[in-house]
């Protein structure tokens, strides 16, 4: 059996602050599951995010992408294998339009050289006009195709948001890390942003996510990872974590209500 994504006793120290102390995990066999990381504020989920997605290497520990040690790696390789991460804040060009953005996104995928592109060759001018229809493609997949010409600085956050998830779903990943894609919007965004990312695990991409929204893990994850000082303290099902004490006492003086659990 080949795992999608496994991550084996992954520890990162910062001298003498340790942010994740031999975290194991991993996404199963199965493509198209929503896993998600959750644990109060210093918990190392970050860390933990960057670790995987190449932008950190760990102290000791690996990471496993489809059976490959990717541990270390940059993150374009890991992207050119099926990886992809988003950031909690979508970085954009203010004056480019959001099918621009999705576009450059899929520039992992063109097939022209950067030659054949400066000189505007047949060629480069198709492949163009391939990568525009497939960034099109993804904007509709997410209901947000409307806003395709509209430049970045002139949409609301939440539209922003999505558009962040559309630039890492344009790299076509087999794996997408979502970094707290929900942070900021308001409930009917939120509810609006948990249905679409459904609708990228339905493609058959295997989603990990880091969320501190509570009820929109609990309504979206197969599977949940609870972090808490940099250990993994519990893993389960929502319903198991609901009723698990140890999840339960990491967020003592907080509201059931609150947690979503």
């Amino acid at each position: 059996m080949t795992l999608i994504l496994e991550a084996r006793a992954v520890t990162k120290r910062f001298g003498g602050l340790l942010a994740n102390d031999g975290i194991s995990l991993s996404l199963g066999d199965t493509p198209g599951q929503v896993t998600s990381v959750i644990g109060p504020n210093g918990a190392g989920k970050s860390t933990f995010f960057k670790i995987l997605a190449g932008y950190a290497a760990p102290s000791s520990g690996s990471v496993h992408l489809f059976g490959e040690d990717v541990t270390g790696m940059k993150p374009h390789r890991i992207a050119a294998r099926g990886m992809v991460r988003t950031f909690q804040e979508t970085t954009i060009f203010p004056q480019l339009t959001a099918l621009e953005h999705v576009s450059l996104a899929h520039q992992l995928h063109r097939q022209s050289g950067d030659l054949p592109a400066f000189l505007d060759t047949r060629h480069a001018r198709r492949d163009e006009t391939r990568l525009n229809e497939e960034a099109l493609a993804v904007l509709e997949l997410l209901d947000i195709g409307r806003i395709a010409h509209e430049v970045a600085q002139n949409l609301p956050h939440g539209f922003l948001r999505l558009l962040g998830m559309a630039m890492g779903l344009a790299a076509k990943p087999k794996v997408l890390l979502l970094d707290e894609p929900y942070a900021g919007l308001n409930p009917e965004e939120t509810a609006r942003a948990v249905e679409l990312t459904r609708r990228i695990a339905g493609q058959g991409v295997s989603i990990l996510l880091v969320e501190h929204d509570m009820k929109a893990v609990m309504s979206i994850s197969d599977y949940i990872h609870v972090l808490y000082f940099g250990k993994k303290i519990a893993a389960g099902t929502p319903q198991q974590i609901r009723d698990n004490p140890e999840v339960i006492e990491a967020y003592l003086g907080k509201e059931d209500e609150e947690l979503g659990i």
